[in-house]
């Protein structure tokens, strides 16, 4: 894939008229947190048919594992049918229900993330990280139960991992723990800057097993766990303010002494057959960069458009800007940046449509490079601008705060130079 395809292109029209009527004339309404994103996403799912094409994949799919499931015949049978499962879909991609329209979905998120770029990550680490995760952990059951909600917006999930003290060094620094009480488990803890906590309808949370007998608690096993608003215990704190990204609602959640019975545990084991929740965090990890990639093409692509608006109405000493030498080389910058991000992105979606996903490494390198284009592209537009850049009603000082933003978001950028590296030297 090295071109938006025709349909892509229709798409990408009709997402810019539908963003121009829907979204442009409501961004200080969603830069001042006065207005959730949420409703303003349905109707987007809505109007693009992404709903009733991601409730009919979904139906699909689980019809499909409930035919597998009641054809098997004993575990040698169930064994059989999850490795051919998993082949196929490894083939074909169709473990994530919205695959095959991957490149419709680029379009789409990359085209707002120019925009309200919060809008777009609330509702990618809702389907992304949240559904995406209850997909590659969960039983039949527990997607059955959570699955055509969250892939059709009618509920909105959120993915707690970070914590106070534990933010790229997710796994060894978490404190929030679990204890086995019965059958049931007890949760305790806090997450921090998590997506969609304020609102959120399902919530996927990571912990550590508290076994009492004294091990290392950076070693404890990290089990995945689904919980819903307004359980007793749970506490979903107001929405924090942020230098960028306002659009999307980020807070903290509390957990004292919640009560969770097995069936909200994913997989509904311990020892799940892929490893514990370090695995399924470490898979989420490689779709959020490279949808930061993504959300970094449409960065830059709207700073470009701006920009060069403004180079050719712009005047100085009698004629438009974009005629001095360094205005065009911010201009030639930006159209550098829009290739390299560009065709990466192309080639991501051309290994998923193939069926292989980038390995962490490969998606850790996309984030690195591609976030740090965004931001460069998004502070050159601010200075293109001059004066004009520094306030809010010219929008470049927007996109440089939410550029600013990815660097950070997905695990830093520092982090993402240590993945890269292990990827090369096998470590």
């Amino acid at each position: 894939m090295y071109q938006w395809s025709d349909t892509d292109l229709m798409v990408r029209d009709a997402a810019r008229e539908f963003i121009d009527k829907n979204f442009r004339p409501k961004v200080d309404e969603l830069e001042h947190g006065d207005l959730p994103p949420y409703d303003l996403m349905r109707e987007l799912w809505s109007q693009f048919g992404l709903e009733a094409m991601a409730g009919e994949a979904v139906d699909k799919l689980l019809a499909k594992k409930r035919a597998k499931a009641e054809r098997s015949d004993g575990q040698a049978d169930a064994a059989r049918d999850r490795a051919a499962r998993d082949t196929k879909e490894k083939r074909s991609g169709s473990s994530n229900p919205l695959g095959a329209q991957a490149s419709m979905g680029a379009v789409l998120f990359s085209e707002l993330a120019g925009v309200s770029l919060g809008s777009v990550a609330s509702i990618g680490v809702s389907l992304g990280l949240g559904a995406a995760t209850i997909l590659s952990r969960g039983t039949l059951a527990q997607q059955e139960r959570w699955l055509p909600d969250l892939m059709t917006l009618r509920t909105i999930a959120s993915w707690a991992i970070t914590e106070p003290d534990s933010g790229s060094d997710a796994f060894g620094g978490m404190k929030t723990y679990v204890r086995r009480d019965g059958d049931d488990y007890i949760l305790n803890g806090q997450k921090t800057f998590i997506t969609n906590g304020p609102y959120a309808d399902v919530l996927v949370v990571y912990a550590k097993l508290d076994e009492g007998d004294g091990a290392d608690k950076r070693d404890r096993k990290v089990l995945t766990f689904v919980l819903e608003k307004g359980m007793e215990g749970l506490t979903q704190s107001a929405p924090m303010r942020k230098m960028g990204m306002h659009s999307s609602p980020t807070g903290e959640l509390f957990f004292n002494d919640v009560r969770l019975t097995p069936d909200r545990l994913l997989g509904e084991t311990e020892d799940h057959r892929s490893g514990d929740g370090r695995d399924s965090a470490r898979s989420s990890f490689v779709i959020e960069r490279v949808g930061c990639a993504i959300l970094s093409l449409g960065i830059i692509n709207e700073c470009r458009r701006l920009c060069v608006e403004y180079a050719t109405t712009r005047q100085l000493w009698g004629q438009d800007i974009g005629r001095f030498q360094l205005i065009q080389l911010k201009l030639a910058r930006m159209e550098v940046a829009r290739l390299n991000v560009q065709n990466m992105v192309f080639s991501a979606l051309e290994q998923m449509t193939d069926g292989r996903i980038p390995t962490l490494a490969e998606a850790s390198a996309m984030k690195l490079y591609s976030t740090e284009a965004a931001t460069d592209v998004a502070m050159d537009a601010v200075q293109l601008f001059g004066g004009n850049g520094y306030m809010s009603e010219y929008r470049v000082e927007q996109l440089a705060r939410d550029a600013k933003s990815l660097m950070i978001y997905a695990g830093s950028n520092e982090i993402q130079v240590t993945h890269v590296a292990k990827g090369l030297l096998n470590y």
